[in-house]
C-alpha cells in the first residue's frame, strides 16, 4: 500500500495554493447557488422562505408535500441549528360575505310557514305575511343529454303523374352526417383547448353520463376537422397581425409523436405572436431555429417585442424595431435574490425596476403623447442611474454568479430595453405573450403531446382561436357555433369576416 509522503515546506508554492483556494471558493459559491436554485424549483415558491439548512432537511425526506414545505417555512426555530423563526403574518380583515353576480338568473323559491307556525304565540290569533327574509346561494343544473330527431317534410304534387318527392334542405352543420350535434363537437374542442381536458377523459365522462361509448379516436377526428376548417381563419389573423405596427412574440415546447417506432416524442415548438388587446396566432414548427420567425414575420415593419432569444434578431422588414422585456430582466435579479435573500444589491435592482413599472402604471391611463412625456421625464433619469449602477456591479461580481448573469443579461439588451422611451405604444414587458402560453403549459400536462406532425398546424389553429377569444372577451362556444357551420363553403375573400376580432366588431355594431 502506498503511503503519503510529506512535502518539505520549502517546496510548497504559496502563490499557487492561494490561487487554487480562491478558485475552489468561487466554484463552491457557484455550486451552492445552483443547488439552492434547483431546490427552490423542486419545492415551489414557498421554499424561497427557507434557508439552506431547512432545504437540506427537506431533501432528506422522500415524498415531501407542498403542505410540508409551507409548514417548514413557518415553523419555530430548531434548537440544534439555530434557525430563525418565521414571523407570523397578521390576519387581514375579512372582506365580508361575498355577493353573487347580478347577471345570473334568479330563481325564487318560497318557504311557507307550517300551520302551527301561523298562529301568534301570545294570543293564538292567525298571523299575516308582512314580507320575506331573503338569502342567496349559487346552484346549477347538470348537463342534460338528449337525442334530436329531425323530421323533414316530404312533399309531392297531387296532380302531376311524374311528380318527384321533395324535402327541404337540412340545416348546415359543422360535420355532415355526424352522430353528434354541433354543440357536442364545440364542447369537445373548448374542453380540450380551453379547459385542458384530454379526450380520453371526455370519452369516459360521456359514457358515464349517457351510457354511449364514443372512442377517443372518433373525438380526435372531430377536433382535427375543426382545426383544419379554422386554418384559413387563422391565416387571415396572421396577415392582419403582420400588417400592423406592434407584435409581441414568445415560444414554448410541445411534444409531437413521430410514429417511427422509437417510442419517444420529438420536441417541437409553438411560436406565438400577438398584439396587446388583439388577437394572437400560434405557429407550429418542428424546431426552434431562426427560420420560423423569419418566415412568419416576413416583411413586418413595426415593433417586435421578445425576450433575449437570439433567433428573433435579424427578422422582419428593414424598418422593424426590436424591443426587449423588462419583466425578463427583473426576473433574473429576483432569481439572484432567491438564492441570496440578504443581497442588498439584487434587492436594490429589483426595487429600481419596480419603480419603472409603477411609473408606467400611472402613464397607462394617459394619451400616447402624455405617456411618452411622463416616461421621458420620470423613467429617463431613473434609467440613467440604473445603467451606471449595473456597470459598477458588473465590475465587482462574479460573471458566472446569478447576480453577474442578471447584470450581463440586462446590459446586453439595454438598447432594446430603453426603446420604450421613443415608442409610447410599447409595453414594458412581454407578459401578455407569456400569459397566452399558460394554456399550452397546462395542456401539456393533460393531453401530453400532439398526435402527429400533420396535426401540429391544426392544433396551433385551435389554440389561436381559443386564446384570441379569451383575450378579446369573446365567448368561444358562441363564436364557434356561429362561424363553423358552412365555413368550408364560403369564398376565401370572406374568411377575413370570420376572425374573432371581426366577429366581435360585427356584434358590437348590432
Amino acid at each position: 500500500m502506498s503511503q503519503l509522503v510529506p512535502v518539505p515546506a520549502s517546496e510548497i508554492d504559496l502563490g499557487n495554493l492561494q490561487h487554487e483556494l480562491k478558485r475552489l471558493r468561487i466554484e463552491n459559491e457557484l455550486l451552492r447557488e445552483k443547488l439552492r436554485l434547483a431546490l427552490i424549483d423542486k419545492y415551489g415558491p414557498s421554499s424561497e422562505k427557507l434557508n439552506d439548512t431547512q432545504l437540506s432537511l427537506l431533501e432528506d425526506e422522500p415524498g415531501v408535500s407542498r403542505a410540508e414545505v409551507i409548514a417548514e417555512a413557518n415553523r419555530e426555530p430548531l434548537p440544534e441549528t439555530g434557525l430563525e423563526a418565521k414571523p407570523q403574518s397578521t390576519a387581514s380583515k375579512h372582506p365580508g360575505r361575498q355577493t353573487l353576480p347580478k347577471h345570473l338568473q334568479r330563481v325564487e323559491r318560497f318557504v311557507e310557514a307550517r300551520p302551527e307556525e301561523c298562529c301568534c304565540k301570545a294570543c293564538g290569533s292567525e298571523t299575516k305575511v308582512i314580507g320575506y327574509d331573503e338569502s342567496e346561494c349559487l346552484d346549477y343544473e347538470p348537463a342534460r343529454y338528449f337525442v334530436v330527431v329531425t323530421k323533414r317534410e316530404k312533399r309531392v304534387c297531387g296532380k302531376c303523374t311524374n311528380a318527384t318527392v321533395e324535402s327541404p334542405a337540412l340545416p348546415v352543420r359543422i360535420l355532415d352526417k355526424s352522430l353528434v350535434s354541433d354543440r357536442i363537437i364545440i364542447d369537445t374542442v373548448v374542453a380540450k383547448y380551453s379547459d385542458h381536458l384530454p379526450l380520453y377523459r371526455q370519452s369516459a365522462i360521456l359514457e358515464r353520463e349517457t351510457g354511449i361509448e364514443i372512442s377517443r379516436g372518433t373525438m380526435d377526428g372531430w377536433v382535427m376537422q375543426v382545426g383544419e376548417m379554422l386554418l384559413p381563419v387563422v391565416d387571415a389573423m396572421r396577415r392582419s397581425l403582420v400588417s400592423g405596427t406592434y407584435i409581441q412574440a414568445d415560444e414554448t415546447t410541445v411534444g409531437v409523436q413521430l410514429h417511427n417506432n422509437r417510442g419517444s416524442n420529438h420536441q417541437a415548438y409553438l411560436w406565438q405572436y400577438g398584439k396587446p388587446g388583439g388577437e394572437t396566432v400560434f405557429d407550429f414548427q418542428m424546431g426552434r431555429g431562426r427560420e420560423a420567425p423569419k418566415e412568419f414575420l416576413g416583411h413586418f415593419k413595426g415593433i417586435l417585442q421578445t425576450d433575449g432569444y437570439a433567433a428573433y434578431d435579424r427578422v422582419g422588414g428593414p424598418g422593424v424595431v426590436h424591443a426587449a422585456c423588462w419583466a425578463h430582466a427583473r426576473r433574473k435579479f429576483v432569481e439572484a435574490l432567491k438564492l441570496s435573500p440578504k443581497d442588498v444589491t439584487a434587492a436594490r435592482m429589483v426595487a429600481s425596476m419596480d419603480q419603472l413599472f409603477a411609473i408606467d402604471a400611472l402613464a397607462r391611463e394617459m394619451s400616447l403623447e402624455e405617456r411618452q412625456r411622463m416616461r421621458r421625464e420620470q423613467a429617463g433619469p431613473l434609467l440613467e442611474g440604473l445603467r451606471e449602477e449595473l456597470k459598477r456591479i458588473q465590475r465587482e461580481v462574479l460573471p458566472a454568479s446569478a447576480l453577474g448573469k442578471a447584470v450581463s443579461y440586462t446590459l446586453s439588451l439595454w438598447v432594446k430595453l430603453v426603446c420604450f422611451l421613443e415608442h409610447p405604444e410599447l409595453e414594458l414587458s412581454n407578459n401578455l405573450a407569456e400569459n397566452s402560453m399558460r394554456g399550452v403549459a397546462l395542456g401539456r400536462k393533460n393531453w401530453i403531446h400532439v398526435g402527429s406532425v400533420s396535426a401540429g398546424p391544426k392544433v396551433a389553429a385551435l389554440l389561436s382561436v381559443v386564446e384570441s377569444c379569451r383575450r378579446l372577451g369573446v365567448p368561444a362556444r358562441t363564436y364557434l357555433a356561429e362561424v363553423l357551420p358552412g365555413l368550408r363553403d364560403i369564398k376565401i375573400q370572406q374568411v377575413v369576416e370570420r376572425t374573432p376580432s371581426a366577429w366581435l366588431k360585427t356584434k358590437a355594431n348590432g
